[in-house]
């Protein structure tokens, strides 16, 4: 992979020593990567040039939020940042410089803090809870379809950058998994706004799931996905692709919401995003329909009564 990174490149300084510890890692294990000081850009479109030379950048890193990150913002080009130290000890106190901090920071696919104390200082002043996360929890094969919604999620999210599509899920099929994270194809890599997360144990999971705005299931076949039941009992709203195994659990704005196509799912989901009373509907019924049909304790309930004929049946044979 052919990597830009861009970094504060003053000689005999902390950035400069840093940037060709990361370098030297990244090129060790196969890569290229080409590192250049951000004083050589006066703009994003003098940046722009370099990259589309022949053979193109497939990606960059950039330490410093505002110095470097602020370059790659009009760039269709996937990136990850590196906190400088002064972008959030000090540049976070003019209000312009945070505005563009924020911004890059949602389009960016990670961000590495070199303390805790540093990570968690960027949590609170740039304001990461203000982002709405719309959570497809799914494995990555072709029947829960992970990328059905991957470019009109990515058109939505350039309109406003608040939004964004997590897919999260075990690895399952390998054609698909090198499919969305291949930077040869039209995919994750190249969807803005939509990110691939590795699996999680099922606390983790649903901690997730609590935090999101809304659950979403795009699969093209389901039997009973427990993701929306789960997403129905912990309160979550469910955005599910209009499937007859979604729609025997989803009741169209009662339970959740159905959608058909990926443009639907944009238009119900800013429903969701402009009617409180209508996700507080659906909340509301999602949590009654578990209660009833699905409860934990009514299914282990049937399963030790079906187990005891089991048993009963077998003295009678």
């Amino acid at each position: 992979m052919k990597l830009l990174f861009l970094a504060c490149l003053s000689p005999k300084t902390g950035n400069y020593t840093t940037a060709e510890r990361i370098r030297s890692h990244i090129e060790s294990a196969g890569h290229s990567c080409e590192l250049r000081d951000v004083a050589d850009f006066h703009s994003p479109s003098d940046l722009a040039h370099l990259v589309s030379q022949n053979p193109p950048f497939e990606g960059a890193l950039a330490i410093h939020l505002f110095k470097a990150g602020r370059l790659l913002l009009d760039l269709r080009l996937p990136f990850g940042v590196i906190f400088g130290g002064t972008d959030i000890n000090e540049d976070v106190k003019d209000e312009q410089k945070r505005v563009v901090m924020e911004q890059v920071l949602r389009k960016a696919r990670f961000a590495v803090a070199f303390t805790e104390k540093l990570k968690e200082e960027a949590e609170f002043v740039l304001c990461l809870d203000e982002l709405r996360v719309f959570l497809l929890v799914c494995g990555l094969r072709r029947i829960k379809d992970p990328l059905y919604l991957a470019d009109v999620f990515s058109e939505w999210h350039s309109k406003n950058l608040h939004n964004i599509l997590i897919i999260i899920g075990p690895k399952v099929s390998r054609d698909l998994t090198s499919l969305c994270l291949d930077c040869d194809n039209l995919c994750l890599c190249r969807a803005t706004g939509v990110f691939l997360a590795q699996e999680r144990s099922q606390q983790e999971l649903h901690a997730a799931m609590k935090r999101c705005y809304a659950v979403v299931n795009s699969s093209v076949s389901e039997g009973m996905s427990a993701a929306i039941l789960e997403a129905m009992d912990l309160r979550v709203p469910v955005l599910a692709r209009n499937i007859p195994g979604n729609a025997a659990v989803v009741k169209h704005g009662v339970t959740g919401l159905l959608f058909s196509s990926p443009q639907e799912f944009v238009h119900q989901s800013q429903r969701l995003l402009s009617d409180q009373e209508l996700r507080e509907r659906v909340v509301r019924s999602g949590k009654l329909y578990v209660e009833e049909h699905h409860s934990v304790k009514q299914e282990r309930e049937t399963y030790q009564r079906l187990v005891d004929k089991l048993h009963k049946a077998q003295f009678l044979a």
